[in-house]
């Protein structure tokens, strides 16, 4: 089968601004271990899983040993649990994000939401973002490997059963966008902040106001559509 099968979509920094919410509680544990994230740091981090997330924050703070794993755990279910309480009170929308999922729902194709994010803190943005947008959910601690890895956006085609080269990822992240590309779907990408680097099978756009089906369909290789 030949033409869009798919349409693969991330969810912090894409569909919602969560990634402005993750910077604040990021701050907040690197403040709880007794130091301070810069900006570098946080800018590297963008969509990156949690265990990377909390490694790179405690040896930025000096952590005596950054990877054990048992303080690793612990602080990571510090975040989870500070991140909860801040996802719990409502997420923003990214500009023309919920227009341009309705639209896509509209149109009958296959959706996915892909993201790093564990599942427990992806149910509560869903409360936000809407659970009718997406026939899969795929999350950061249910696959082997996280973005920008090629494992989640692999799932989620193999959960739709579709060929992700007859797909569209819509990404804002350069581990996001890296992941996409490696599972062979054409990526349309919408920085949020943090540059991606241009290559092939990667279209960019300032935002998603005004989304169509046809631009999604346009960004597969001519031999696709």
């Amino acid at each position: 089968m030949t033409g869009l099968s798919a349409v693969l979509w991330d969810m912090d920094g894409t569909l919602v601004d969560s990634e402005s919410l993750w910077s604040i509680t990021m701050a907040e544990l690197a403040a709880h271990l007794g130091g301070e994230l810069s900006a570098a740091t946080r800018e590297d981090l963008t969509g990156s899983s949690l265990r990377r997330t909390v490694t790179t924050v405690r040896r930025e703070v000096g952590v005596p040993d950054p990877d054990d794993a048992e303080g690793v755990d612990r602080d990571g279910r510090w975040l989870l649990d500070r991140t909860f309480e801040v996802f719990a009170r409502g997420l923003p929308w990214r500009p023309g994000a919920r227009e341009a999922l309705a639209t896509v729902r509209t149109s009958g194709l296959p959706t996915a939401l892909v993201t790093s994010t564990y599942r427990e803190l992806t149910e509560v943005a869903l409360d936000t973002i809407g659970r009718e947008f997406f026939d899969v959910t795929v999350c950061g601690d249910e696959v082997a490997a996280t973005k920008p890895d090629p494992a989640p956006y692999l799932r989620a085609a193999e959960l739709l059963d579709v060929d992700p080269a007859w797909c569209v990822a819509v990404e804002d992240s350069p581990t996001g966008t890296a992941s996409a590309a490696a599972a062979g779907a054409s990526v349309l990408v919408v920085p949020a902040g943090v540059d991606v680097p241009a290559r092939e099978r990667r279209t960019f756009r300032d935002s998603l106001v005004g989304l169509t089906v046809d631009d999604l369909r346009g960004l597969l290789p001519l031999g696709a559509r």
